[in-house]
């Protein structure tokens, strides 16, 4: 019997997601669990990884280093978390996917770190719909002119657009801001840019990752609901 009951936890978000895609005419292959791991025991991973979890999102730096040095390389590591430029050169050639990307700035030490390693890394870029003062991410507004400019750099790919909903205890307050990320990124696809690619949307996590899969999400990033409660949660914080 698992320690944690993470196995259970994962195959009920899993039924949630296979259910909701079934209802919304999505196929389950097209929507992908992100277990956030941040803060959490190598020990939660390695069970997580045994139930059949190859995604894993981490919010700092450091910590997604020492878990890959640690964990198997088959593990597709999601940056979730605001990233710092002074931080880049670590993970460039270790993330499957960064969320995060919120300013030209931030983008050219992307491509500048990923030139030297000669890699390519996937970039989403972060849009705070909902205008909240707490969290980060480019205006609505403004995404259009930012993933122009980010498309001319070298060794970047953008794959699409991430938002970090607000905290509710009811996911259907967030429907209305999964609704205008979709819109957005459809807007951006017809805008037909070389090397920008709307097929990404990360939406969604334990309060509202089902409203988010009937709005198009294809990552959610679950962290509480699989892993269960931290003691302590910082206002604004991903679960």
């Amino acid at each position: 019997m698992s320690e944690y009951g993470i196995g259970e936890n994962i195959k009920a978000v899993e039924g949630q997601i296979a259910a909701v895609c079934e209802k919304s005419g999505r196929r389950r292959q097209d929507v992908t669990l992100i277990a956030v791991s941040k803060t959490k025991p190598v020990e939660m991973l390695w069970e997580a990884y045994d139930c059949g979890c190859r995604d894993f999102g981490e919010n700092k730096v450091q910590e997604l280093v020492d878990k890959y040095e640690i964990l198997p390389k088959d593990i597709r590591w999601h940056m979730i978390g605001h990233l710092q430029r002074n931080k880049v050169k670590y993970i460039v050639d270790k993330v499957y996917m960064i969320h995060s990307v919120d300013s030209l700035r931030l983008a050219e030490e992307i491509s500048k770190e990923a030139v030297k390693k000669n890699v390519e890394v996937r970039i989403l870029i972060e849009v705070n719909v909902a205008n909240e003062d707490t969290k980060f991410g480019t205006t609505c507004e403004d995404v259009l002119a930012l993933v122009k400019e980010i498309a001319k750099l070298p060794n970047i790919l953008i794959k699409g657009l991430m938002t970090i909903a607000p905290y509710v205890e009811d996911g259907e307050e967030n429907r209305r801001y999964f609704q205008k990320l979709k819109k957005i990124s459809v807007d951006i696809m017809r805008e037909n840019v070389d090397n920008v690619y709307m097929e990404t949307l990360s939406m969604g996590m334990t309060g509202d990752y089902r409203t988010a899969v009937s709005e198009g999400a294809t990552y959610v990033r679950v962290g509480t609901g699989i892993f269960g409660a931290r003691p302590t949660m910082l206002k604004g914080e991903e679960i």
